[in-house]
């Protein structure tokens, strides 16, 4: 798939220090996902939103590549540098949005992929996306914009429109592009639980509403 294998995740090592160089090379192809998710009101933001906290943590990275090796790295530094400000400042605070972008995708794509769907409208995706939404999102949301992303569901592509946007225009045989996406999550899922699973040790999750 163009857009989802363009620069793959890196195997999660048994040790689970995810490495944040290749991390962010990786992720640095996703932000434009949302771009085929229509609804620019909506997924700009958060388009820009995802690109902005790469640029953060990847200013931190290369202010000292060896200091800030892996993502625990940047979250053990940062906690000893800011004391009582951490998490909420740093590259902290930007991994911590940029997975939560990065779970709405995966759940999207999983639910897609596990053929969930409005019996009635089997080619929407809203099921899908209302799923990511409640689940990544949603909860760090105030009313207002939980109010903006419930009504752009309506607005969402068609899923035989999405999976060729992410196929970057190419007609590919859906059964291709469902494998491709499978692929894509067989390496980000762990990766992602990875992440989530360090914040919850580090004590680094915050559940303020944006």
């Amino acid at each position: 798939m163009a857009l989802l294998l363009e620069h793959e995740f890196r195997v999660v090592p048994a040790d689970r220090e995810i490495e944040t160089g290749p991390f962010l090379d990786a992720v640095a192809h996703l932000p434009p996902f949302f771009d085929c998710l229509g609804t620019p009101i909506v997924y700009s933001p958060v388009k820009a939103d995802l690109a902005g906290n790469i640029k953060k943590i990847r200013a931190v990275y290369e202010s000292n590549p060896t200091k800030f090796k892996t993502l625990k790295n940047i979250l053990e530094v940062e906690k000893e540098m800011y004391g009582a400000e951490w998490p909420k400042t740093g590259a902290t605070l930007a991994l911590m949005w940029l997975k939560r972008g990065l779970k709405f995708i995966q759940v999207l794509l999983q639910s897609i992929l596990d053929g969930e769907r409005d019996e009635e409208n089997p080619n929407l995706i809203r099921v899908n996306a209302l799923k990511a939404y409640e689940i990544a999102l949603k909860k760090y949301h105030g009313w207002m914009l939980q109010k903006l992303f419930s009504g752009s569901v309506y607005a969402l592509p068609y899923k035989s429109d999405l999976l060729k946007a992410l196929e970057k225009g190419k007609d590919v045989n859906e059964e291709e592009t469902l494998e491709k996406i499978h692929q894509f999550l067989v390496k980000a899922t762990p990766l992602l639980d990875a992440i989530f699973d360090m914040y919850t040790k580090m004590n680094a999750e915050l559940n303020y509403k944006a």
